[in-house]
């Protein structure tokens, strides 16, 4: 994780919510402080210790920040995961984007970790895509990381990954597609396929890449073509799998299990913040 980063991230969007200063909390308070509780309101698993640590230090450095959730452990309805304490204007101006952004973050380790308990006991690892949310990847990813699964390329050059797309601008050949790839990158760099059929499974073996993807197959396709794939090469499954055919995916013997839905599709997961004023209590 790059604190750099994130701190850096934090303050494009802090200042994109807040923009000039927040006309309300600005009107309404001067000097005083308060206390900040973040609650969670349902259960599931909590990420966003590295979010709470940091934003606050964007804002004043009196704010105290006490996290009683680390990143990956589990939430009960009701858990007071952080207490913050100080100036009164900057709790309530930085509260919507420090809720996003944890609420989110949560409801991907939360989804995550559901998913890696399906395929428990087996030799299997769910992963994530490229399908993040532009500007948030590093977040996301580290989100899936936090719920149990393991992060896939984080982008475009970390490694091949050969579709069905780059096969067909080779005539169909994934032999030619390879071999070209081949004679253009470093000895570091691992190569993947995406298979559709019995028959590319079988060139991709030939070629001796690192990584065979079964795109779009069912577990008994999987099986099937598992079979036929000495242990040297990874397997990996993907294509809108879906959470009731995990099992299935994972005793096909494939090594991992790729999925979008981690962070396309996530469910945040609901949290508050009660923040204690002299005047009484607002709810975020």
């Amino acid at each position: 994780m790059n604190r750099l980063l994130v701190k850096e991230q934090l303050n494009t969007f802090f200042c994109e919510d807040i923009g000039h200063g927040d006309v309300t909390a600005e009107a309404m308070f001067d000097a005083e402080t308060g206390i900040a509780l973040f609650r969670a309101k349902e259960a599931g698993i909590f990420c966003g210790e590295i979010i709470l640590q940091t934003a606050y230090e964007l804002f004043h450095p009196t704010i105290e920040v006490k996290v009683h959730k680390r990143d990956g452990e589990e939430l009960r309805t009701g858990d007071v995961l952080a207490e913050v304490q100080g100036p009164i204007v900057d709790l309530l101006s930085s509260e919507r984007v420090i809720l996003n952004l944890i609420q989110r973050l949560s409801g991907i380790a939360t989804q995550t970790h559901t998913a890696v308990q399906e395929v428990m006991g087996s030799s299997a690892r769910i992963c994530d895509t490229r399908k993040t949310t532009p500007g948030l990847r590093m977040l996301e990813k580290y989100a899936v990381k936090c719920g149990g699964g393991f992060n896939h390329r984080f982008g475009l050059n970390d490694a091949v990954l050969i579709k069905d797309n780059h096969i067909a601008q080779c005539g169909g050949s994934i032999s030619l597609a390879i071999q070209k790839v081949r004679s253009n990158i470093g000895h570091m760099v691992k190569v993947e396929v995406e298979v559709e059929s019995r028959d590319q499974v079988l060139e991709a073996i030939v070629e001796e890449v690192d990584v065979i993807m079964f795109d779009n197959c069912s577990p008994v396709e999987a099986a099937e073509w598992r079979k036929l794939i000495p242990p040297s090469i990874i397997v990996e499954v993907s294509g809108g799998i879906r959470h009731e055919l995990l099992r299935a995916y994972a005793e096909s013997g494939v090594d991992y299990i790729s999925m979008g839905a981690l962070t396309h599709s996530v469910k945040a997961l609901d949290i508050s913040l009660d923040v204690s004023v002299k005047e009484g209590v607002t709810h975020a």
